[in-house]
């Protein structure tokens, strides 16, 4: 499964620590498999709980919460003659945060394995999304249309643990936010995407023009030249590696998954993915079996450095610094 490491201008867990969360997330990964495949397997009765829709935890009370906070603000209390909190003591409370948003619990136990794997996979979304909006002290605000953006989820469930994601990144150049196409790192190179998706079978005609054509079951219609955005993101990372020695390859690819693209006179620099040669691109995509790598992490948090991001700090710290 892919990690959201960056979506729009929300914070991120990752931009604390670029080195440290990758590594993390995968092992919590694991573990938690681990419990939910036992859990299922022993039908433990205690495990049929609805699940939140929005939020991280599935199915726990704010009662149950409440201890966990308490914890929290008394580790503030201790560090209070400190400016930042010791390493140690964040790792702490973070660990003890995340613990809350992975119970197993199921309003209907699944019937097939394949079945238990896929809601596994949905919740384990919902617990990315967490750690793409909020932090251990800060929160964004999420748009609750990325919980059913399916190019998102596409990213996320269909790919490696060792890619990157950084989905429609805001970058702030010379003081003014540019919103970009989104930007795939995996340990040997980083992708910038643009998808390119209309109804079934559609065919688009590429040309070097400002528009292009659509042509599909309502007749033809013209659409802005995806290139202009996409070359616009390639232009963003290139200078980015460049001023920060990132030796890392960076492709472009159009994704047209359902469709056709037609450009005889296409830019020899762009990847075009269209229905015809898509599957052949996946298998390749999903066959990397290189781990993380730390040019790989260097290039994501250089990265980081020209990314936008809107936060507040989060209510319960807020009372706890009062109190």
């Amino acid at each position: 499964m892919g990690q959201l490491i960056k979506l729009q201008d929300y914070v991120s867990r990752y931009e604390q620590d670029i080195f440290i969360y990758p590594s993390r997330f995968v092992r919590l990964k694991k573990q938690q498999w681990g419990k939910w495949h036992h859990a299922w397997e022993s039908k433990e009765s205690s495990i049929f709980e609805p699940e939140d829709q929005f939020s991280g935890s599935s199915g726990w009370t704010d009662e149950e919460k409440e201890p966990l906070m308490d914890k929290l603000k008394s580790f503030l209390k201790r560090e209070k003659n400190e400016e930042e909190l010791s390493p140690q003591v964040f790792q702490q409370k973070e660990e003890a945060e995340d613990a809350l948003d992975f119970k197993a619990s199921f309003s209907v136990r699944p019937e097939t394995l394949d079945t238990l794997k896929h809601q596994f996979l949905d919740q384990l979304f919902r617990f990315q999304m967490k750690w793409a909006t909020s932090t251990l002290t800060e929160k964004s605000f999420p748009d609750k249309r990325y919980y059913y953006d399916e190019k998102l989820k596409y990213f996320l469930q269909r790919f490696p643990d060792t890619y990157l994601t950084l989905y429609n990144p805001i970058f702030l150049l010379k003081q003014a936010p540019v919103e970009t196409e989104s930007i795939l790192i995996s340990p040997t190179e980083a992708w910038c995407i643009s998808f390119l998706e209309a109804e079934d079978l559609a065919v688009f005609s590429g040309s070097k023009e400002r528009f292009w054509t659509k042509k599909g079951t309502a007749g033809d219609k013209k659409i802005l030249n995806p290139l202009l955005a996409l070359n616009r993101t390639e232009k963003i990372v290139s200078k980015v590696f460049e001023l920060h020695d990132i030796d890392l390859p960076i492709q472009k690819a159009i994704l047209c998954r359902n469709g056709y693209i037609d450009f005889p006179t296409a830019p020899f620099d762009v990847q075009f993915i269209e229905k015809r040669n898509y599957q052949d691109w996946f298998q390749s995509m999903r066959n990397q079996r290189s781990p993380l790598k730390h040019m790989q992490l260097k290039g994501a948090q250089a990265l980081f450095h020209y990314c936008q991001t809107t936060s507040v700090r989060r209510l319960e710290w807020e009372n706890a610094d009062d109190q």
